[in-house]
Formats: C-alpha cells, structure tokens, sequence
C-alpha cells in the first residue's frame, strides 16, 4: 500500500490533483480542505489511501494526518465508502465533525453529502467513542458554526452575498468561497468583490 507521496502539483482539478512523483503522475482524489492547501508546481506531500477493487484502483490523499485519520474512521463505518467519505471531508471541517458526532447531532450529519438518516445514526453509534480530534466542549458546538459555508453572508452584507452566488454558480465550492468573502467584505460593488475574489480564488 502507499502511505504517502511526495511530488510536484502537475495539475490540479476541481475534486483531485496530478502529482509528478519523480516522472511518473499519480491522479490522487482530494477533499476541498487539501484542495486549498495546493499549488500549481510547487513541491506536496500527500497522505494517500489506495482503494482496489477487481476493475479499479483510486487514490485518495489528504493534507493532514487529522483528516486522513478521519478518513479512515469513516470508511470503517458500514455503507460509507471512500467517493462518500471524501464528500464529508469538503463538506465539513475535521473539528466540526467530530464534535456533532460526538454530540450525537444526527440533524447536521444528515445535511452532509451521501448521508441519510439511517447513516447519521450508524456515524454516532460506531464512531462517537473513538473520535479524538474534536477539543470544544458539547456547548460549543453550535449547529449554525459546524459548516464551513456561506452562513456569514448575512452578516457580510448584501455584496457578499451577490458574489458568493456568482462564485457558486461559477463552479466553486462553499469551502472555498467562504475564506475568501471575508476579504471581499470591505468592497464598494459586487464587481469589485468578484474581481478581488477571483483573483485571490486564482491562487488555490
């Protein structure tokens, strides 16, 4: 099995990366979050879990040994393979998804990706007592903070809120939007943030 590799950003696409390990590209399937952490011909190591099956085999990679580790709990977990596993990981931060495991917040595990309520429940009961990576309390985890979404347009303003629609329908994902709204915030128009977001989305 490959635990990890090392090599240069040869391309990098919407849901994975081609990483030139020494001549040869390796196409490894990336969550958001690493996503973000990436860029173009610039050196990256990846942690990598290989999935085989009789006609394919993938690769998975992750920035971090947390979400890696993360990763590895949920694929254990009966009826979460690694396509809807990896869908969590861009869809929620590490943190937040221990913690509303942990919790046992079933109502914000069902809004994830692949995950009904049958799944919510199976998440709780196999992974609530193995899960160390969450470090809040129980009354820290507010439902409204769990997703690292477009939830702060509101209180961004109508702007951010214009241009997080734009970038959305541009293709990009709420994990990366939402970083780069706080930066647009002070913009006098929504061409003016969309610019600057651009711009700085550009850089990923």
């Amino acid at each position: 099995m490959i635990g990890f590799l090392r090599g240069e950003v040869a391309y990098l696409y919407t849901d994975c990366v081609l990483l030139d390990v020494q001549g040869v590209g390796y196409r490894v399937y990336i969550a958001d979050s690493t996503r973000r952490q990436l860029h173009l011909h610039e050196q990256a190591l990846l942690f990598t879990h290989m999935a085989v099956r009789e006609d394919d085999i993938t690769l998975y990679g992750f920035g971090t040994e947390e979400e890696y580790a993360l990763f590895q709990q949920l694929i254990s977990v009966s009826g979460i393979g690694p396509k809807v596993a990896l869908g969590i990981l861009s869809s929620i931060t590490v943190a937040s998804l221990c913690r509303a495991i942990q919790n046992k917040q079933a109502a914000v595990l069902t809004k994830l990706p692949g995950i009904g309520k049958k799944s919510a429940e199976r998440l709780i009961l196999e992974l609530k007592d193995k899960l160390a990576f969450a470090h809040t309390t129980p009354e820290d985890a507010d439902e409204g903070d769990l997703f690292d979404t477009g939830a702060e347009d509101t209180a961004l303003g109508d702007i951010a809120g214009e241009t997080r629609a734009a970038l959305l329908s541009l293709g990009y994902s709420e994990q990366e939007i939402t970083p780069v709204l706080r930066k647009v915030a002070k913009c006098e128009s929504t061409e003016a943030a969309l610019k600057l977001a651009l711009k700085e989305l550009s850089r990923f």
